[in-house]
């Protein structure tokens, strides 16, 4: 049994700076941080996000600089999304060998070597006209089983680049396997998969959609993506992605999904990733530019929550201020 107070005083352990540090019992560390990063082809100059201050749509050098500097931070990783000059029904670009993601993947893997982790977003919606995640029917439908297809076209492309991780982030039904079954195929069984096992139909990505030229142009993804009511369904999702081959298993949103977190931290074996979205950056930067919150506090503080929840990695576009930080 506990002693009561007076013997019991755990103010004690809160008294200084140096205490509070050596008893902490979640810690960040650069290592565990991977930086979301936007290339667009066609662009002389990196063009800023009006919804994410600080972010910007990088041309292939500005990539080239910002990724140095992660690296140096000690950042993890950097997951690439590519915005091309041209998009198609069919996102031709996507897999294209001289798409810009493939570019970028061949200047950062020969600039940056092992110095850290080259990650993909692997999906359609950046490359669409229609902006939907996979190839449509007739009737404007997705078409789950052709879109596998182009998926496990583009994990080739991504991975003759020089992807060290793809992360297939459609939730279609199918899409490890059949990205797993292409690359060990072609002899990139060394290709890790981050499945977006648990991918909610959220209103957090807003100012993603702005920043990868991504918005749908009709109807909306609930048809793919999870409902936010459903939290048993995450883990089948996890289950399933993890029987078919993903390596790791990410939660997206993070902030507002952190009882999923925790979850899928007690219920597997693999790193589980939580992707502290677009929606969540810019509301903190947004209420801080007002005075409305201490900024450097809000964004430590919704990292440890994170962390505390159990992901052992977080993406976040925080991650090279934070890394130097730390």
């Amino acid at each position: 049994m506990s002693a009561q107070f007076p013997a019991a005083r755990p103010r004690r352990l809160r008294r200084t700076p140096a205490l509070r540090r050596l008893v902490a019992e979640t810690r960040l560390a650069p290592a565990d941080l991977v930086l979301p990063v936007f290339v667009k082809e066609g662009i002389a100059e990196p063009q800023p996000v009006a919804s994410m201050p600080g972010v910007f749509q990088h041309t292939r050098d500005s990539l080239r600089k910002a990724a140095h500097e992660a690296a140096e931070a000690g950042v993890g990783g950097l997951i690439l999304f590519g915005i091309p000059a041209e998009k198609d029904a069919a996102g031709s670009a996507a897999d294209d060998p001289d798409g810009i993601v493939q570019l970028a993947l061949r200047d950062l893997s020969s600039d940056l070597g092992d110095a850290t982790v080259i990650m993909t977003d692997l999906c359609l919606d950046e490359y669409t006209d229609h902006g939907h995640c996979g190839l449509l029917t007739p009737s404007g439908e997705i078409d789950n089983d052709a879109t596998l297809e182009r998926y496990a076209s583009i994990a080739l492309a991504q991975a003759e680049a020089g992807a060290a991780v793809v992360g297939p982030s459609g939730m279609m039904d199918g899409q490890v396997a059949a990205i797993r079954e292409a690359l060990d195929g072609a002899g990139y069984s060394g290709t890790a998969i981050l499945g977006y096992s648990v991918k909610y139909a959220s209103a957090y990505y807003g100012p993603f959609r702005e920043a990868a030229e991504c918005a749908p142009q009709f109807g909306d993804r609930s048809t793919h993506q999870q409902d936010p009511a459903n939290a048993d369904e995450s883990l089948r999702e996890v289950f399933l992605d993890l029987d078919e081959g993903a390596d790791m298993v990410m939660v997206k949103p993070a902030g507002a999904y952190l009882d999923i977190v925790r979850r899928v931290r007690d219920a597997v074996d693999v790193p589980v990733v939580a992707y502290q979205v677009s929606g969540e950056y810019a509301m903190i930067e947004a209420a801080a530019e007002k005075g409305w919150i201490d900024r450097d506090r809000t964004i430590m503080e919704s990292l440890l929550s994170i962390r505390r929840a159990g992901a052992d990695i977080t993406l976040t576009y925080w991650a090279t201020e934070v890394a130097r930080r730390l």
